[in-house]
């Protein structure tokens, strides 16, 4: 069964995507209520929005099944990333909204979450780490760039409306200041996206846990509001609206990629 797709690039770049799959298991599904369903906190588009960066070379995955089966950019032991906030967890119970993924009685119990993980999680990490191992091996270094989007407003999860460019770097820890001043250099030239650094958003599991910089290995998170580059009703792509988007992320990758001496 696959479960995630690999396209392999010639750049020191890894663009992963854990949260664009829209697939859910009939079995599970049946266990969901109506509104969950459909998997309505996909990140949705991001494969169409980050499809330029085949073009210029890098690496991409991108996982097949949704968050709502199991959330790739969660710890394998649950661990919050984020303690004393609201947020979802390995195998999400609870949506954007607050409200429950499960039919009652139906929540995903322990022996089912080991088996998600090894059927869904795994793959995609064990993908992960070997396609980063590999780049580093051909360039002796190599950026991991997590690429996730979200509605810009979620009272659930944090109050106000979101910036519309969140970049993370687990405050330092997972990308140098330095390169990130070369990032955020390009999102200041221009006015109009607001942008923030390691605010709601410092980057999740896997910008956590497989940087290591002292080893050549960065990671940077964009997590970026759906309204950039969506409709006004946010369901559909708007090829017009993504198009300076997708020019910026590629400056912004472009400065990443600078790495420090």
């Amino acid at each position: 069964m696959h479960t995630f797709e690999l396209h392999r690039g010639s750049l020191p770049l890894l663009v992963s995507l854990p949260h664009n799959g829209t697939d859910i298991p009939e079995d599970i599904r049946a266990l969901m209520v109506d509104e969950a369903q459909s998997a309505p906190d996909t990140d949705w588009h991001v494969d169409r929005l980050y499809d330029f960066a085949i073009s210029l070379g890098a690496s991409v995955l991108k996982p097949r099944y949704s968050r709502y089966v199991i959330d790739l950019n969660r710890p394998p032991d649950d661990t919050s990333l984020y303690p004393g906030q609201n947020t979802t967890g390995l195998c999400p119970t609870l949506a954007f909204s607050g409200r429950p993924i499960y039919r009652d009685g139906k929540s995903p119990d322990a022996e089912a979450i080991v088996q998600r993980r090894a059927q869904y999680w795994q793959p995609y990490h064990t993908a992960l780490q070997a396609e980063l191992h590999r780049l580093k091996q051909q360039h002796g270094r190599v950026l991991l760039w997590e690429g996730h989007s979200i509605r810009p407003e979620l009272p659930f999860l944090f109050e106000g409306r979101l910036p519309d460019f969140n970049l993370g770097t687990a405050e330092g820890r997972s990308f140098p200041d330095a390169s990130l001043r070369a990032v955020e250099a390009v999102l200041g030239a221009q006015s109009e996206f607001s942008w923030v650094s390691n605010g709601r958003f410092k980057g999740g599991y896997i910008t956590r846990h497989y940087a290591a910089p002292e080893a050549g290995i960065l990671a940077f998170q964009l997590e970026l509001v759906q309204s950039a580059y969506m409709d006004s009703t946010m369901t559909l792509f708007d090829a017009d609206k993504a198009t300076p988007v997708q020019a910026l992320i590629a400056q912004m990758m472009a400065a990443a990629l600078h790495f420090p001496d």
